[in-house]
């Protein structure tokens, strides 16, 4: 494997604090923000690798357009990030926590409390504010600790658009209540390309994930919700059945189970969800879980299992089964016997790609992958990285890229790498 030379986020941003002192980063939306040349490249038996190039933090991608922050900037490239011919300013830019380009050319992104539209490649940006269930005004708590607001849109997967029934729906859930404050755990959709973000589901009023010295009425969460969970894993829908799954986190912390598989269906004419809780468990299980993708039909998810030890070992492992027979274990196909705990995974054209934590494994950056569905599968240690935990997979660009989060730890945002299946 060929060195990569050293993380160039450090450098974007030393220059770009410096050209703000003499003026601004960009003097016009005309202006083009020049990358340099992609990384040299890494390569495994399986694939090519290499950081970002030389700019934005690179937050998200689509076919061939990317969106980017840095240095109180919002970035558009729609050429793979080779340059970024569309900026606008964004004070907040440095506390963006997720990001997702439509169909349509829309631009939705959000900081830690706050949602943002931009329908004109960044001309203007307009905050969106969500609807309840009740089509009321769903506003973020004020936090006890201003700096401290939650991340009530931060996702931990990648990929939130499915075509549904012929429209794009953006779905997501929020990972939260590790670090930036406690928050409510909640399902986000949207049918109308960001244009109106609605609540599809809320968890309840979770005790230990509170401000402090919350009294009862004050708590964040659904109040008419039992069913606790710390954050969510991540969220997929199966066209063959027109339905939605989702998958929380974390233990049993003695006010009940937060791992929970739930099934949602929509109904667009009412506008209305209907949402199924298929399992609940303690922590070592395949069902506390992440990665969601579903092909052909099928789910396939990868198990986040944890804490004290059921048996002789953990629940790990990649699996798949048909739908139906999610809640019946003995249904279940190992694909892989994974050794540690992941949550993070992406299929595509046959490729299976999985991430393993940094703290929670004998990997420094460690990839899973296989080829041809689970067939065959390969362990890789990007070890040049350091201790980095891959998250929030995109799906390949159109120069073939997938798009992967390097954390610090699981959840400090770092660097992005990208990753290139070989032929």
């Amino acid at each position: 494997m060929k060195p990569l030379p050293p993380l160039n986020r450090r450098r974007f941003l030393a220059a770009a604090a410096a050209s703000a002192a003499f003026g601004g980063l960009l003097n016009s939306e005309s202006t083009k923000l020049r990358a340099t040349p992609p990384n040299t490249m890494g390569e495994t038996d399986h694939f090519w690798y290499r950081l970002a190039p030389e700019g934005p933090y690179v937050d998200s991608q689509r076919d061939h357009r990317a969106f980017g922050f840095g240095q109180g900037k919002v970035f558009l490239s729609e050429d793979n990030c080779r340059t970024w011919a569309h900026s606008a300013a964004f004070p907040d830019a440095e506390n963006i926590t997720f990001s997702c380009l439509l169909k349509n050319g829309n631009i939705h992104f959000a900081t830690r409390e706050k949602l943002f539209l931009s329908t004109d490649n960044l001309k203007t940006l307009r905050p969106i504010t969500v609807k309840d269930r009740g089509g009321r005004d769903y506003l973020p708590h004020t936090p006890v600790n201003p700096d401290q607001p939650g991340w009530y849109f931060h996702p931990l997967d990648g990929e939130h658009t499915w075509d549904v029934n012929g429209t794009e729906m953006l779905v997501w859930g929020n990972y939260c209540n590790v670090a930036g404050g406690p928050v409510p755990v909640n399902i986000y959709y949207s049918t109308d390309s960001g244009q109106t973000v609605k609540i599809a589901y809320s968890f309840g009023r979770n005790p230990h994930f509170q401000q402090k010295g919350a009294a009862p009425g004050t708590m964040l969460g659904d109040a008419t919700n039992p069913l606790l969970a710390r954050h969510i894993h991540g969220l997929a829908y199966n066209p063959v059945e027109n339905a939605f799954y989702t998958c929380t986190g974390d233990i049993n912390r003695g006010n009940g189970n937060e791992c929970h598989w739930l099934r949602g269906t929509y109904d667009a004419k009412a506008d209305t969800w209907d949402w199924m809780v298929l399992v609940s468990v303690n922590s070592d299980s395949r069902f506390n879980s992440g990665g969601i993708n579903i092909v052909d039909g099928r789910l396939y998810w990868v198990a986040d299992a944890n804490g004290p030890k059921v048996g002789s070992k953990h629940d790990r492992g990649v699996f798949t089964c048909a739908s139906e027979d999610i809640t019946k274990k003995a249904a279940h196909k190992l694909l892989f016997n994974l050794e540690f705990e992941s949550a993070n995974m992406i299929i595509q054209d046959g490729v299976i790609l999985a991430a393993l934590y940094a703290p929670a494994s004998t990997s420094t950056c460690g990839f899973v992958y296989s080829p041809d569905m689970g067939k065959t599968w390969a362990q890789y240690d990007l070890k040049e990285f350091g201790p980095r935990s891959g998250c929030r997979f995109h799906r390949k660009n159109s120069d073939g890229w997938f798009r992967v989060d390097l954390r610090k730890g699981w959840i400090d945002r770092a660097e992005v790498l990208f990753i290139k299946p070989k032929p």
